[in-house]
């Protein structure tokens, strides 16, 4: 009987230290081991508008949907998308305390629903033909946009495999006070098909959230000063997010491809951790601050440019 009361003591005194392990901080960028064999640079495209000289690094600029179209299938292992959530279109939030106009641009104008919901599908298909065969799919989005995307990931086959909150403990106030304070958006994570066997790195998430099964809602900021110290862009993610999507989800020495580039921060974290990415942006002006961007975070990038900016 002492012997069932001292291995009882045991297995109690062993639980209450794993319940005590401190958690990790949730918001750390972790450096992943460089890749152990060196991704395929690929093919140099025409609206390439520049490239790192070992070619782990793309940007093309144009249209998104023109390009997708060119680009090689299941060439890419991952891809994050943060398309048009559709919510310039007269509206207001609050900035520094005072009322400013939502209007990001012409592009992220609302069509109407049904041409919203078409677009949505047309680049989602072009994307689900990139993806390798157990590639994977990361879409953000708020409820302007995120139901069309995940109706149309339905209709396409996707795999729906999580749809994660992001918690923004920072929101701008509701200046109307007539609704909750908008807090969140959501990602919604997708196979490519049915019969795909997704990465998910399960260890390193377990690990970063004090050996528990991290759970599908993730705090985490808004991109802060030192993020836009190269420029700024009205929807810009912050590494954190965009960190913690590419290490659960992207194999060792995979590619990357985001098809609404941006400020580039996805390009950022695929370059910390070790991984390819090609970028896909219209404007120059962000081009020029992901080339930046880039170029801080690899500076050998900066010595020996492959190919000149065109834009």
């Amino acid at each position: 009987m002492a012997e069932v009361k001292s291995s009882t003591k045991r297995k109690k005194t062993s639980a209450a230290k794993r319940a005590s392990l401190p958690a990790s901080p949730p918001t750390r960028v972790r450096s992943a081991p460089p890749p152990r064999e060196a991704t395929a640079p690929p093919p140099v495209h025409g609206s390439e508008w520049w490239r790192s000289h070992d070619g782990r690094a793309q940007l093309l600029q144009g249209d998104s949907l023109e390009l997708l179209a060119e680009l090689p299938e299941q060439s890419v292992d991952v891809i994050f998308a943060d398309p048009p959530y559709f919510l310039s279109n007269g509206g207001s939030t609050c900035q520094a305390g005072k009322r400013v106009a939502v209007n990001k641009g012409k592009w992220d104008a609302s069509m109407g629903a049904q041409d919203n919901h078409t677009f949505n599908r047309t680049w989602l298909e072009a994307c689900q033909r990139l993806l390798t065969k157990d590639g994977t799919i990361w879409v953000s989005g708020t409820s302007h946009v995120i139901y069309s995307v995940g109706f149309a990931m339905q209709e396409l086959g996707f795999k729906l495999l999580n749809d994660v909150v992001w918690e923004k403990p920072n929101p701008p106030p509701n200046l109307s006070c007539r609704y909750f304070t908008h807090s969140t958006e959501l990602v919604l994570w997708a196979a490519r098909g049915p019969k795909s066997k997704h990465h998910y790195n399960y260890a390193e998430m377990k690990s970063r959230n004090g050996d528990k099964q991290m759970k599908n809602v993730w705090r985490f900021t808004a991109p802060g000063k030192s993020e836009k110290s190269h420029g700024r862009h009205p929807t810009q993610k912050p590494l954190t997010l965009l960190d913690r999507v590419l290490v659960a989800s992207c194999p060792a020495g995979g590619r990357v491809l985001d098809p609404f580039n941006g400020s580039g921060t996805t390009g950022v974290a695929a370059a910390r951790l070790g991984l390819s990415y090609t970028g896909i942006e219209r404007e120059t002006e962000y081009l020029e601050l992901t080339k930046s961007r880039l170029v801080e975070e690899v500076p050998e990038w900066a010595a020996r440019p492959a190919i000149a900016a065109v834009g």
